[in-house]
Order: structure tokens, then sequence, then C-alpha cells
């Protein structure tokens, strides 16, 4: 009788399973490592590397690090979301949970899965901004962008969860995952760098969300006159409040079928669009 293989085999099967599924689809690979990318060459080029002055740093020093975390986020927060609620309507999530693969391992599965991805992404934007733009990473401070990067994509990828607990279909996943992700970027200092003339109440709402306490710190890691070693404690709780949160809830209210009388059987003949 053959031996059962062990949850850390099977685990790493998993995840190997999901990175190949990622990259099978080339316009998820696209929007999730190189979309972001994009935009942050397209920015050094139009606003040109110039310093800005009220930061101490220059545009790509600024922008290579928060599109770096807009790239985590889009591979876990929207990466997970919507490929989760879209298996599914497929009934995927029904037969793995029939299945003797334990749910808990092809969770863990898709969940490291995208924290690989996640560090690809940020791996390949930083490198870029270090070899072509000059951006500069500084030891004292490497610490605390490692931390934060870890502690904000565990958040986002729970988050991704609960949004693919809460929504209907893959369809929603995809409207709710997007129309949640682009405005906070606006407003969070992913796509704008942060001014004294902006309303007070638009710091106000961004402050509400995860996505700036992730934005802020990881992004100051990268700034020469950041002290302390860059450690922003109140925004890394933060962001473990919302994560510790979102966990409960995406256990609590988690479904492994699509609901009854929904748009499963059409959802089935459609494959999962590439996550934005």
């Amino acid at each position: 009788m053959s031996k059962r293989p062990s949850n850390a085999s099977l685990l790493w099967g998993q995840i190997k399973y999901q990175n190949k599924i990622f990259f099978r689809n080339p316009m998820a690979a696209f929007f999730t490592l190189f979309f972001p990318l994009m935009i942050f060459v397209v920015f050094s080029l139009m606003f040109g590397n110039q310093e800005i002055e009220y930061l101490g740093v220059t545009t790509a020093q600024y922008y290579a690090p928060s599109m770096a975390v807009f790239a985590a986020v889009s591979a876990t927060y929207t990466n997970l979301a919507v490929t989760t609620a879209y298996q599914r309507d497929q009934g995927i999530l029904k037969r793995v949970r029939g299945a003797p693969l334990p749910a808990a391992v092809y969770m863990g599965g898709k969940i490291v899965s995208a924290i690989m991805i996640a560090t690809i992404s940020v791996v390949i934007m930083m490198t870029i901004g270090v070899v072509f733009y000059g951006v500069q990473i500084y030891a004292a401070t490497l610490a605390s962008a490692i931390v934060t990067f870890a502690i904000g994509v565990a958040t986002f990828a729970s988050l991704g969860l609960l949004v693919a607990a809460v929504v209907p279909t893959g369809e929603a996943a995809t409207a709710v995952a997007n129309a949640t992700l682009l405005p906070l970027a606006f407003f969070s200092g992913v796509f704008i760098v942060p001014s004294a003339d902006s309303p007070a109440w638009l710091d106000t709402v961004a402050n509400i969300f995860p996505l700036k306490h992730f934005v802020t710190p990881f992004v100051a890691a990268f700034n020469p006159e950041t002290v302390g070693g860059g450690w922003e404690w109140a925004s890394l709780a933060y962001m473990t409040l919302w994560g510790v949160v979102a966990v409960v809830f995406a256990i609590r209210w988690f479904k492994w079928e699509p609901p009854a009388g929904g748009g499963g059987r059409r959802s089935r003949r459609k494959k999962a669009p590439a996550t934005a």
C-alpha cells in the first residue's frame, strides 16, 4: 500500500500547479506583472526623473515602490478574488471539496502562489528601477520594506478571499475588485504623488482603507530622508487588523458551490478573464 503524501508535499505540488495556471494565461501575467511596470515607465517619461522637492526623492524613486505595491496588490487581492470566484462558478471548488486533497492545502496553494507572484512583480519593478532609472535601495530601511511587503500582501490576499466569499459570481468579483482597487490607488498615493494641496476629506477616506497604509511605509523605505529604520508601526498594525478581520469573515462566509439559481452553468462555459 502506497504511503499518502505529506501535506507539505501536497502544498508544494499545489503551489506549482497554481503558478503554472497563472503563467499559462498571458493576459493575467501581463496585467499583473508588466502593466504596472508599463505605467512606471510611462510616468517616468511623462514627468521626467526630476526631484520631487517636498518629498526629497526623484520621480522614479517614488513611483518604483508605489507601482510595486500596485503590482503586489493586483497579484494577491484582484487575482485571488477573481480566480477563486470563477473557479466556484465552474464547479472546480465543489470538486476540490469532495476530493482527497485537503481544502486547506488547496487554498494554501492559491495564497502562497499569489504571494510568490507578488514577490516576482516587486523584484521585476525594483530591478528595472535600479538598473535603468537610478533607484536607490537603502540597507537601513530594507528590513522595514520587507516586513511591510509581507504584511501587505498577506492582508490583501485575505481581502481577495473575502471578496470571493461574498460575491455571487466571477463577473461580480471582477467588478468589485477593480471598482475598489483603482479608485483607492488614486486616493492612496499609488498613481498621484501626495500633496499638501489635496482635499482633507480625500486623505481621510484613504486612511480608512489599508492600501495607503501599505503604500506610505513601503515608499518611505526608499526615501533617504526616512529615519528610524522606516518602521511605521501604526500602519503595520492597521493592515494586520484588516487582514485578521478579512480572514475571520472569509472563513465564515466562504462558499464552495455556486449559489442556487445563480449563473453557475452559464459561467462554466467561460474562462476566467485576465485580472488587472
